[in-house]
């Protein structure tokens, strides 16, 4: 009887499971010593030894090839890393930048006044009468001369011919009282008149031509009555609201009854009052010279609505007071242009604007609308040599045009952003796009290209 520890071939469990250890240690002893190399021959010597190779029927998977460069035999080493660079950083977002444009400017004073008509006339009936006829329409347009009301014309029309009656009558009175004069001056002479007669005709002669005077001044009344019957516009300008119907009884004893009102628009005044320290700013950059009127009323006034941002009305002073109101402490300044198209109204408020004498040569100006505030005044976007924006505070000159003078906190090298305002934010770099100014900006024509 066999002994259960041995195989059919004589061979016992426990000296298989000795082998196979051996074999383990072997392989462990190929890895740590032998490197990559030794390891994958381990690997298939343990595959051989185990009976794990590729299934029966089936090539074993070949085994990469060397690299070409590497001798047989070689170390594999780990191919290098990727350097660790950081990722090229995006463009900032374009914005639009200027340079601030040198120019010279004259500085001006900022008033609120208020438009006014240089003739506001209200028609009134100069005779008595019912009111017969509107020849206008409320609010119409009219030219000087134009008929607006007709007044009751019958009495005067008689009037007219009972004076140029007395005229004819008077006339031919003192035809008689000539003759008269020539007979008995005659008679007189042969002595068949005394002279008292002669002189009685002369008295008569002479009060004769003073009656026919008097009748000639009654005929000139009495056109000038009728001629008031008929109301007409004393200038070109506008009708306001007739105050009086048709059929009503106008000019009465005692009474002025006004029937409309027409207003002068063109040219049209702008008033305004001028403080008592602009006031004397003006003199001291004049070197205190007092201006003749010839010289002020050649001063330019540029005038603007209230809603609006430019001055694009021009005319000139008309007048100035000659003291300052104690109330107010102010100057009363009154300027006068042309209204052609009505654009200004008498009651309007309006900006006006007048020199104070002072020019600045060399200014810095940039848009308007480029000009920022917040609680610590008002400020303007930079971008700095590193094309990074910058907030930087300034101090603000005139109005020119569309273009605001910067007084200081700005150089003429800077690059200001105008464009894209709502994203352009201080520290946030930016891809400047530099664009140049339209130099007709400053005038009100335009802004940059």
């Amino acid at each position: 009887m066999r002994s259960r520890f041995f195989t059919r071939k004589g061979e016992g469990w426990p000296a298989k499971a000795g082998r196979r250890r051996a074999a383990a240690v072997l392989a462990l002893t190929l890895v740590l010593c032998g490197g990559p190399a030794r390891l994958a021959f381990a690997e298939s010597w343990w595959e051989k030894m185990m009976g794990k190779g590729a299934p029966a029927g089936q090539p074993a998977p070949a085994a990469p090839a060397a690299p070409q460069n590497e001798a047989p035999g070689t170390p594999k080493t780990a191919p290098p890393a990727a350097p660790k660079d950081a990722a090229p950083a995006a463009p900032g977002p374009a914005v639009a930048v200027i340079q601030p444009m040198v120019q010279s400017v004259t500085e001006f004073i900022e008033l609120t006044g208020n438009a006014a008509s240089v003739n506001t006339v209200k028609l009134i009936s100069r005779v008595e009468g019912y009111l017969e006829k509107i020849h206008f329409s409320d609010g119409q347009l009219v030219k000087e001369g134009d008929l607006l009301f007709t007044i009751q014309q019958e009495q005067y029309k008689a009037q007219l011919i009972q004076a140029e009656a007395q005229v004819k009558a008077q006339e031919a009175a003192l035809f008689y009282a000539k003759t008269e004069v020539k007979r008995y001056t005659a008679l007189q002479k042969q002595g068949a008149a005394a002279q008292v007669i002669v002189d009685n005709w002369n008295f008569q002669a002479k009060k004769t031509e003073a009656e026919l005077a008097s009748a000639k001044a009654q005929v000139d009344i009495a056109k000038l009555n009728l001629g008031y019957t008929e109301v007409r516009a004393p200038f070109d300008g506008q009708m306001g609201r007739h105050l009086v119907d048709p059929g009503n009884t106008v000019g009465g004893a005692g009474q002025q009854t006004v029937l409309a009102e027409i207003l002068q628009l063109d040219p049209i005044y702008v008033v305004a009052n001028l403080s008592e320290q602009d006031l004397l700013k003006v003199r001291a950059n004049l070197g205190q010279r007092r201006l003749s009127y010839a010289e002020l009323v050649n001063i330019p006034v540029e005038v603007g609505i209230e809603n609006g941002t430019n001055y694009p009305y021009r005319g000139t002073i008309q007048y100035v007071a000659p003291g300052i109101d104690p109330q107010t402490g102010t100057l009363l300044v009154r300027g006068i242009l042309r209204n052609p198209n009505r654009t200004l109204l008498p009651g309007f408020f309006v900006r006006i604007r007048l020199p104070k004498g002072k020019v600045i040569s060399e200014a810095l100006l940039v848009p308007d609308r480029a000009v920022q505030t917040d609680q610590g005044g008002r400020y303007l976007l930079i971008v700095n040599g590193d094309d990074v924006i910058e907030q930087r505070y300034v101090k603000l000159g005139e109005l020119s045009g569309e273009f605001r003078v910067i007084s200081s906190g700005l150089n003429a090298d800077d690059r200001v952003v105008v464009g894209d305002l709502w994203r352009a934010a201080p520290g946030l770099k930016v891809t400047p796009n530099l664009t140049t100014i339209d130099p007709a900006g400053p005038n009100g024509e335009g802004d940059r290209q």
